[in-house]
């Protein structure tokens, strides 16, 4: 759930201000490997968190600065941070000396707080109040209402005296991060390594999450809870062999992403978009 949701969470508040990125696939990867390669040279897990925030803050920055004051287009930018991120971290591994797979010690991994049926990473619990910050941030400030009325009507946001390319680059810039921090998740915490294969489909399934949700947080935060649950689900029952004998595994895993292209094909035309979405503003 937890690298789903907080990428669409960060996806929601960029499309809330007109801006979508389908680059989440490549934030998530390289996240990864900064985050794990970070935690490993201060010894500290929570560096490595921070490091694979600002790497998403920074791939968020480039990304917002293209399509906000160079009035780049958003779906190829998405697309070539992407290509470059698969590119990149395949490279990097292999300098790393180990092709394909690169190990991060379980002393600098996140400690899970354990519940005496089992454990829970603490960012699990950050998820959730992220979402609710986020609904609230959006739905019952200031600063929400001049983020969707920047992707609603940015030449009326203009008028009243909002910036409007500035607030679209700030969005751009927080929802990197909470991508960068979902990268770093998935190796600092949950799987412990970085593959070329880590994030598995996971930044595309967070945007299938961000039309089911219609850009509300808390419907983010059940959209991940329910395509997590079914990436789990595949994960557990090869492990199975009486049910595995029933079902094969093959069927199993593809489980996610039937529930994705489902969840799409049922919200895509009920979710009303931002009308800005997408396009860059000309100030005239």
């Amino acid at each position: 759930m937890v690298p789903i949701t907080l990428a669409a969470i960060g996806e929601t508040i960029e499309e809330s201000a007109g801006l979508f990125n389908i680059g989440l696939e490549g934030i998530l990867l390289i996240s990864a490997l900064s985050g794990a390669l970070g935690a490993e040279a201060s010894g500290s897990a929570l560096i490595g968190l921070t490091v694979g925030m600002g790497t998403g803050a920074l791939i968020g920055l480039v990304f917002g600065v293209v399509n906000t004051y160079w009035k780049g287009s958003q779906l190829i930018t998405g697309v070539g941070i992407n290509l470059f991120a698969f590119g990149f971290v395949a490279f990097m591994l292999i300098i790393l000396g180990a092709p394909g797979f690169h190990s991060v010690p379980r002393t600098v991994q996140i400690q899970l707080i354990p519940l005496g049926v089992g454990s829970l990473s603490p960012l699990v619990i950050v998820t959730v109040i992220l979402a609710v910050g986020v609904y609230w941030l959006l739905r019952r400030t200031q600063l929400g209402l001049r983020i969707r009325a920047v992707g609603e009507n940015p030449a009326a946001a203009d008028v009243a005296g909002i910036r409007v390319n500035a607030l679209r680059l700030g969005t751009a810039v927080a929802a990197g991060c909470l991508a960068g921090l979902a990268g770093a998740y998935l190796s600092v915490d949950w799987f412990g390594a970085v593959t070329k294969e880590l994030v598995a489909g996971r930044g595309f399934i967070a945007l299938a999450t961000v039309v089911f949700s219609g850009l509300n947080p808390l419907l983010a935060l059940l959209g991940g809870f329910i395509f997590g649950f079914f990436d789990t689900l595949a994960t557990w029952i090869p492990t199975y062999p009486k049910v595995k004998d029933i079902i094969p595994w093959q069927l199993v895993a593809m489980a996610p992403y039937i529930v994705t292209l489902l969840v799409v094909a049922g919200a895509i035309g009920r979710v009303q978009f931002p009308k800005a979405l997408g396009n860059p503003y000309f100030r005239e």
